[in-house]
């Protein structure tokens, strides 16, 4: 039996906003290089568990470790080191220009009395390539269109040059080319950085399409985890979403295609069962 254990994971997690108990007891192991999405309806945790795993919110009881460490007796510009967080509102200065936006990501790697280095340099050139916004660097962030701001945010996560990078509904008012544009990049970055991802999705198709490890989660509980392919049923998708339907492979992909049964079929299946 292996015994290694993940850069990223949690351990008993309760986590709660006053008094409202959000999770009880969860654990959870990011596997290392992976694409991670978590998923789950509306209110079921998954915004949190990342805000806690991101060291924003700190667990009522158990704990979050990063490299084996728990996370909160980390200096957080140690934690912003090894994990960027793209938020899920995340707002820029007025009048920032995307170059300087992206160089706040620098911030982390910065000492005191540092000057702003070849280092610095490389970095944001290099992100901003990654998200192809090199061309925008002049602009202001407020006349981008939204997959492009988004982009540029996704850029300055990456000039933290953090091997974990922490994405919380990145998809979130944008159309769908746009949503498609920014997974795709998300896949790259995975893929050719082998940078570890972890995102929050709506979409269970665009989930099951990108990821490489789905977590699933009903009412602050572990309900599933694993390979798309391995965890996607429909038993699955009805128990966590209460939503009947078949599964079916992407033509594109062969990924796993949730596909709602039609209201006339429901009703039928409805009825048979009284």
């Amino acid at each position: 039996m292996s015994t290694h254990q993940h850069r990223l994971r949690g351990e008993d997690l309760t986590l709660a906003y006053d008094s409202r108990t959000i999770t009880r007891d969860l654990g959870i192991e990011i596997p290392d290089g992976s694409f991670t999405v978590i998923i789950g309806p509306n209110a079921c945790g998954k915004s949190t568990l990342l805000r806690a795993l991101a060291r924003m919110l700190k667990p009522r009881s158990g704990s979050v470790y990063l490299d084996g460490e728990r996370i909160q007796s980390l200096p957080s510009k140690e934690v912003a080191r090894r994990l960027g967080l793209l938020p899920q509102t995340a707002s820029a200065p007025d009048g920032i220009t995307v170059a300087d936006l992206v160089a706040r990501g620098r911030f982390p790697h910065q000492k005191l009395l540092r000057q702003w280095s070849r280092d610095d340099e490389r970095a944001v050139d290099a992100a901003m390539a990654a998200t192809h916004v090199d061309q925008l660097a002049d602009r202001t962030v407020d006349e981008l269109s939204g997959g492009q701001r988004q982009r540029v945010w996704i850029a300055m996560a990456l000039a933290q040059e953090t091997p974990i990078l922490l994405l919380d509904e990145p998809t979130t008012y944008l159309d769908i080319a746009h949503q498609i544009e920014v997974l795709d990049l998300c896949a790259q970055l995975h893929e050719e950085q082998q940078r570890t991802l972890v995102a929050v999705l709506h979409d269970l198709n665009h989930a099951c399409r990108y990821a490489t490890h789905l977590v699933a989660l009903k009412e602050g509980r572990l309900m599933a985890q694993g390979a798309p392919a391995d965890v996607v049923t429909a038993g699955l998708i009805e128990e966590v979403f209460g939503l009947p339907c078949v599964v079916i492979d992407d033509p594109e992909t062969g990924t796993p295609l949730v596909v709602p049964r039609a209201r006339a079929r429901r009703d039928a299946t409805d009825a048979l069962s009284v």
